[in-house]
């Protein structure tokens, strides 16, 4: 029986390079410390980890040492979903072999596929595991809501999605209603950074899978909106929503922001940056930035 368990805030960790592209391994551990020490529930290995730029050996290494530093104090899902069916069952198969909670996989974008096709991807990558899958819902390989909760009946396994199609608001009313009368267990996840966190949860997210940089943010949000206290978690945040503006700009620029969002407040060393390629932001725009996180009181480290 898969772990249906699964709530709450999942920052997907960015990775810290180092200037030659190999990873920055106490860097990563520092930040999965960081999250062990706020609280947070699980952390993902995804896209914001830069997962497509990296090798076996360096997917092998980032998991076993992510892994390693939860030691069962954090949920550790690992996005294993690539173009073919025989590489995505190689890459869960070893996830799970390494200790992941949990896989995340996207439908195949390079070639669309048939409503059936992909209900036939998904189903024999859940049947090669015994972990629960994130299926990934994303602009360029979307699981529509109909063929989401189809597949959540087809195989145990597809029993969480991460809905990041946008617009995502009227895709959790959508899954949510059809849901009432399926009979089927799925539970849903944001995405997309984090955006739109608190208007998902009012309609039936069951957790997020924002950027790590503000982990601990997103986290105080969505305690107090569990807990009744609606206001005080739109209060707290709308006073991040020009950090969360300037941090959601795109996957490459992205990258760079994180990374100096993560030295800014000293979980980073100096020499963490993305491996290439990866946009850079401008000085005007890293002034910009400092000025905002020590406006926010998140700049602890030196610029």
């Amino acid at each position: 029986m898969p772990d249906h368990n699964m709530r709450g805030v999942f920052p997907i960790l960015a990775m810290p390079f180092d200037p030659n592209g190999a990873i920055l391994v106490e860097d990563l551990q520092r930040e999965v410390e960081w999250m062990v020490e706020g609280g947070l529930p699980g952390v993902g290995i995804a896209l914001g980890s830069e997962v497509y730029k990296l090798t076996e050996a360096d997917r092998d290494l980032a998991l076993k040492t992510v892994v390693d530093q939860a030691a069962g104090r954090l949920k550790v899902v690992m996005n294993t979903g690539v173009e073919g069916t025989h590489a995505t069952v190689e890459y869960s198969r070893r996830a799970q072999e390494l200790g992941a909670d949990a896989l995340m996989i996207r439908p195949p974008s390079f070639a669309p596929l048939s409503g059936d096709d992909a209900a036939a991807y998904f189903v024999t990558v859940a049947g090669s595991v015994g972990i629960p899958i994130f299926m990934q819902d994303v602009l360029g390989a979307p699981v529509p809501p109909p063929l989401a909760v189809r597949l959540a009946g087809e195989h145990e396994n597809l029993c969480y999605i991460k809905v990041e199609s946008a617009p995502t608001v009227p895709r959790f009313v959508d899954i949510a209603g059809l849901l009432e009368n399926a009979g089927v267990t799925l539970t849903l996840f944001g995405g997309a950074g984090g955006q739109f966190l608190l208007e998902e949860a009012r309609r039936g997210s069951d957790g997020s899978m924002p950027w790590a940089v503000i982990a601990d943010v997103y986290n105080r949000v969505w305690t107090r909106f569990k807990a009744g206290d609606e206001h005080g978690a739109e209060v707290e945040y709308r006073r991040y929503a020009a950090l969360g503006r300037t941090i959601a700009q795109g996957m490459g620029i992205a990258m760079w922001t994180n990374d100096h969002i993560l030295k800014r407040r000293g979980i980073f060393s100096a020499g963490a940056q993305p491996r290439p390629p990866a946009s850079r932001p401008d000085a005007i725009a890293v002034r910009e930035l400092d000025a905002l996180l020590e406006e926010l009181g998140l700049a602890t480290a030196p610029a």
